[in-house]
């Protein structure tokens, strides 16, 4: 299976959350269009059909990277924090 390169996952994390934000704040077509087009991608690249899934997946392959040295395998649940990082 294909892994993800965790900084490409970050960044449409980062992506996806500020543009929820700003649709809570105030609704537009265009920022509207650009979640969806985030969110799809997210789960294309997760191998998810739903963005709430991708977006733990993509937590864990976040959390799990970050847990191991040089960026090596995942580590194990025991050294997760449980927290996530994208919601």
């Amino acid at each position: 299976m294909l892994v993800p390169d965790p900084k490409v996952v970050r960044e449409l994390l980062t992506r996806y959350a500020a543009l929820r934000i700003a649709q809570a704040e105030r609704e537009r077509p265009t920022a509207a269009r650009e979640l969806a087009d985030v969110s799809y991608t997210l789960c294309v690249m997760m191998g998810t059909t739903g963005i709430h899934e991708a977006v733990a997946k993509a937590d864990a392959l976040l959390l799990a990277r970050a847990g191991a040295p040089d960026g090596g395998p995942a580590a194990g649940p025991e050294e997760e924090s449980g927290l996530s990082l994208a919601v």
